[in-house]
């Protein structure tokens, strides 16, 4: 049987019983979809994903992307592939039709693009850094930007990027150094140097727009000093696309993502290079959060469908891969059982149904609080803000150590190029690491969400999880003890934060974010076993994930606070020349 890449029946419990998108056209923005409108966007995701996308997936992988002579050249097969998108209209889905966009849900686009995702990275991260590129121009520009920028990338005429980091900066954006002087013509020279940037360069379309980060000429130091601009690597001029003066510096040679060039890049090396100002001067952090939460939230959903792609490969080696025998069966002469017939591989695999679970409907519920929060839903935004770091970071984080369990399950055939779960072992490594590793998130959620407006965010998750922990036939004594833990904790940690011992509160925010993360997956667990009442094998399978996952993963709640809360000292007081 052909991998599913992931399973229908869970992305349709999720979307019409678990977050009930059909309401959603009840919203303003959504009043002219129905269901069906939602279903044949699914659908037609779905048949690309494995019809075309996946097929392709191996190959591309292979092969990586190439420089040549300053230029990035990928596979033929991405142009064919793109276009398929492009013409599905992945990037301008969530867009208003003024836009060119069909206006859906991110609730419905989030659950349509996980088998894109699944399927095939490379092409369909490549729509989502345009989708958010362009989401910038549209939401900050003036009318002349979002005709000259955005509507050619969401066309896909044109593809976008994000360019933050740079190489002596790092995750660190305060310290950026990238220069725009005015150049008394509207636009800016742009002087400086960027690190990691995904599609900054390819042959697939005919332009890039890179969102820069860059600070003004006389600007403050730090964050408060940093504008946000469109580089264009060929600018508009005279009715023609010109040079623009941004240059490939470097090829990053990745251990995953392949298919989709990470680069180097130089602005004007020459003197040359315009910017175009988004929005206002020295506003450019906090309008690239924008795109930079869009962006955490589809690497999120590029966890999940990582992990998803590789448990559904296991679980079909497993069943048909025959080896040893089952206990207690003396009879050498008997035949080999297939390897879901041993415990061992039936608890790695029940592992790995528990995080793609607990995962696929977390994306789901964190996009439709964002579909919500549009809407000026105070309450789903802060739920919204609260959840994001977590459905950034679990995916990638427990993706991963999915994804080791399917390599472990293939044996010694896993840990071989022939087989694919290495390379998406090799894909899913970047997802912890790229739009903020998980120690920020961590820092991020205790920091700053957690704590936010008196704790409001916190006591809104607490009364939605207290809501379905009483409709819940599992056994949730477990999941009420953690949510009055963290709730403690988090009101603890706080305190100590107030009277000014920041490394108290924080010291162990990753300790805190797992801590947190375990419960948010056990309310997804709880929310798919009320969704799932018949007594069929795939509600039953539901079930024993969402056992497991109580039973295993939510006692940690407890250790993990206690170290949080006792503020253990073992790294904190390691010191440089003690580590050898």
């Amino acid at each position: 049987m052909a991998n599913p890449l992931v399973d229908d029946r869970l992305v349709d419990l999720v979307l019409w019983e678990v977050v009930e998108a059909e309401r959603l056209t009840a919203l303003e923005r959504f009043r002219d979809h129905s269901r069906e409108t939602f279903e044949l966007y699914v659908a037609a995701c779905r048949r690309v994903a494995r019809e075309v996308l996946f097929p392709s997936y191996r190959e591309l992988d292979e092969a990586g992307a190439r420089l040549v002579e300053g230029r990035v050249v990928l596979h033929p097969k991405m142009r064919e592939l793109y276009a398929q998108l492009r013409e599905l209209g992945v990037i301008s889905a969530t867009r208003p039709e003024a836009m060119g966009g069909a206006a859906l849900p991110v609730t419905i686009a989030t659950m349509a693009h996980v088998y894109l995702q699944a399927g095939n990275l490379a092409p369909a991260a490549m729509c989502g850094l345009t989708t958010g590129a362009a989401h910038l121009v549209e939401a900050f520009g003036d009318e002349a930007l979002r005709e000259t920028f955005a509507r050619p990338m969401y066309d896909g005429r044109w593809a976008g990027t994000m360019a933050l980091t740079e190489p002596q900066a790092g995750s660190s954006l305060a310290d950026l150094t990238t220069r725009a002087t005015p150049a008394g013509d509207g636009t800016y020279r742009i002087d400086g140097a960027k690190i990691f940037i995904s599609g900054g360069d390819q042959d697939v379309t005919e332009n890039v727009v890179h969102l820069t980060l860059a600070r003004i000429d006389g600007a403050p130091a730090g964050t408060r000093g940093i504008s946000l601009f469109a580089v264009p690597r060929l600018r508009p001029e005279g009715g023609a696309l010109v040079d623009n003066d941004v240059e490939v510096s470097g090829l990053i040679h990745k251990i995953g993502w392949r298919a989709l060039p990470s680069l180097a890049l130089a602005y004007g090396s020459r003197g040359d290079c315009r910017g175009w100002l988004v929005g206002e001067p020295h506003r450019g952090l906090a309008q690239m959060f924008q795109m930079m939460n869009e962006a955490r939230l589809m690497i999120g959903v590029q966890g999940a469908a990582t992990a998803s792609v590789a448990y559904h490969e296991s679980l079909a080696y497993a069943r048909e891969r025959t080896q040893g025998r089952a206990l207690g069966e003396a009879d050498p002469a008997s035949p080999p059982v297939p390897l879901i017939a041993h415990a061992d591989v039936r608890r790695m695999l029940l592992r790995q149904k528990a995080i793609v679970d607990g995962s696929l409907c977390l994306a789901a519920v964190t996009a439709r609080f964002a579909d919500e929060a549009a809407h000026g839903d105070a309450r789903a935004q802060l739920l919204l803000d609260l959840l994001t770091p977590v459905t950034k970071s679990f995916p990638a984080e427990r993706g991963y150590e999915a994804n080791t369990l399917a390599l472990q399950i293939h044996g010694g055939y896993g840990y071989s190029s022939e087989y694919l779960p290495e390379a998406w072992l090799r894909d899913q490594k970047l997802n912890s690491i790229h739009e903020g590793t998980t120690g920020i998130q961590g820092l991020d959620l205790l920091g700053r969400k957690a704590v936010a407006k008196g704790g409001a965010a916190l006591f809104a998750f607490s009364a939605a999880v207290r809501e379905d922990l009483e409709k819940s036939a599992l056994d949730v004594r477990g999941v009420r003890a953690a949510l009055d833990r963290i709730g403690a904790l988090t009101a603890a940690l706080g305190a100590r934060g107030l009277a000014g011992d920041l490394e108290g509160m924080l010291a162990h925010s990753a300790d805190y974010l797992e801590a947190c993360s375990i419960l948010v997956i056990a309310w997804m667990h709880v929310k798919l076993t009320n969704a799932t009442p018949a007594d069929i094998p795939f509600a039953s399978g539901l079930r024993q994930s969402a056992r497991y996952w109580l039973a295993t993963e939510v006692p940690r709640v407890e250790h993990l606070a206690a170290l949080c809360e006792a503020n253990e000292r073992s790294y904190l007081d390691m010191r440089d020349d003690w580590f050898g």
